[in-house]
């Protein structure tokens, strides 16, 4: 069997499974992974190992949230009942055209989202919430977007309430991708040649920002469970595109290390990660990063607790 991890976006004619090739791709398209996970059966009988949307976020975010739900489980601390994903990037992070591209197009779509096990359908870039991405980069705003992993976390992981929300900065670009979602039509922004056309004309301005801005970026994905308790998990580093490369080989080397099973798998799926797998990963996909901690409660990660007496934090 061929070890060569293929970082495709897309599946051709089933030639990873003829030739037994190892797959994973960094997919930040819920429709596409979803017709990825659609090939499970042929990988698993061609003794394929697959991973689909195995990158940042989503990625090394949905191996977080894997740990804090198994986490919370294995220890009693009641049940799963809210699962929160944000993120936040300076600028274009260093990707330029390819996370702008990502971002306009995430604007044609319908944000899909869960609510007490409930799929319901929001505005995108609504929903704003102020949060604390901790040291290095304080809050920040985020709006809501439709991300894959909303969608595999509540399926396989079983929490009932799951949301995604992303934002940026300076300031003035959240701005500007909210105008987008409001004003400009639906048939524009699912128009792959045209919004490839706008960000071709905004590029420039948004390199030479970049400069200013810098390409940090945080992930921070919180779990509320039944009995009250919160804990978090957070990722931070000052260049997106390099902690692209380390969470992508984190899970190159999984699956070249025999941790994935064949089959077509999401990343918080034990199958495609082994849970005595994810720590490593972990390590791996965190390198260099200014901040890293997981399972902890929120007040030890954000930047400005809250004494409410007697030595509580909140």
């Amino acid at each position: 069997m061929s070890y060569l991890i293929t970082c495709k976006c897309y599946w051709h004619n089933f030639k990873y499974f003829t030739e037994q090739t190892a797959y994973i791709d960094v997919c930040d398209d819920t429709d596409y992974s979803w017709r990825a996970k659609g090939f499970h059966e042929q990988a698993k009988s061609a003794g394929v190992p697959a991973i689909t949307t195995a990158g940042i976020y989503p990625g090394v975010s949905n191996v977080m949230a894997a740990e804090l739900v198994n986490a919370a489980r294995s220890q009693n601390d009641g049940e799963p009942e809210r699962l929160r994903f944000f993120y936040y990037t300076a600028g274009s992070g260093g990707a330029g055209p390819t996370i702008l591209t990502t971002s306009f197009l995430l604007l044609g779509e319908d944000v899909i989202a869960y609510n007490k096990g409930e799929e319901i359908k929001l505005k995108p870039y609504s929903g704003a919430l102020n949060i604390d991405f901790g040291k290095g980069v304080r809050k920040k705003n985020v709006y809501l977007l439709n991300l894959p992993e909303v969608k595999s976390a509540f399926k396989i992981l079983g929490v009932p309430t799951v949301s995604a929300r992303f934002g940026t900065y300076p300031f003035f670009w959240n701005w500007g991708m909210q105008a987008f979602a409001n004003f400009l039509p639906v048939e524009f922004l699912r128009d792959k040649n045209k919004v490839q056309k706008l960000v071709k004309s905004v590029d420039p301005l948004v390199r030479a920002i970049d400069v200013i801005a810098g390409e940090r970026v945080s992930m921070r994905v919180d779990l509320d469970c039944s009995n009250g308790r919160n804990t978090v998990g957070l990722f931070t580093h000052k260049k997106l595109f390099v902690s692209v490369g380390f969470a992508t080989a984190a899970f190159a080397l999984a699956v070249l290390e025999g941790n994935t099973q064949p089959g077509v798998w999401f990343p918080e799926e034990p199958e495609g990660i082994a849970v005595e797998a994810r720590k490593l990963l972990l390590e791996r996909a965190s390198q260099g990063t200014s901040n890293f901690v997981m399972n902890k409660p929120s007040w030890m990660v954000e930047t400005d607790p809250k004494e409410v007496g007697l030595g509580i934090y909140v």
